[in-house]
């Protein structure tokens, strides 16, 4: 009999997982999108600048994000685990962190006054099971006018 409240327990805390994970995720991807929009205007660059003169001040700039997994993916990516393959539930984590912190940047730069941000890097630590950690990072610069 225990044995079966047990596992009524860990059945009720999958979904109640899936369902607020999932509802919680697409809130998130839909404040990236607004957010994306918003901020297009400013560009990032990952190439190395060699010419200099257009610029007339620069600062580093960076955005993290810290991102929690909930317990369905854990659940998922555990049993995928076993078998091999692509984790997608860990996917959409890592895009919504990387996408984020490159947001998070954005608005540091903006609010300096940046007009373009320069040489942007991206780094990533996983958090165990709890979830992951994203930097974004570059040059924030201003243009000559």
């Amino acid at each position: 009999m225990e044995a079966i409240f047990q596992l009524i327990i860990f059945a009720l805390l999958l979904i109640i997982g899936f369902f607020f994970g999932s509802n919680r995720e697409k809130k998130h991807f839909k404040s990236i999108l607004e957010r994306q929009k918003k901020y297009s205007h400013i560009a990032t660059r990952t190439d190395k600048i060699r010419d200099i003169s257009p610029y007339t001040e620069a600062m580093l700039v960076s955005g993290s994000v810290v991102i929690a997994s909930d317990y369905f993916k854990n659940f998922v990516a555990s049993i995928k685990n076993i078998f091999g393959g692509r984790l997608n539930s860990y996917e959409s984590l890592m895009d919504r962190g990387r996408r984020e912190s490159i947001l998070r940047m954005k608005e540091a730069a903006i609010k300096w006054g940046a007009d373009e941000i320069l040489e942007v890097r991206i780094e990533s630590s996983a958090l165990d099971a709890i979830g992951i950690e994203m930097l974004a990072y570059g040059t924030a610069v201003k243009r000559r006018k």
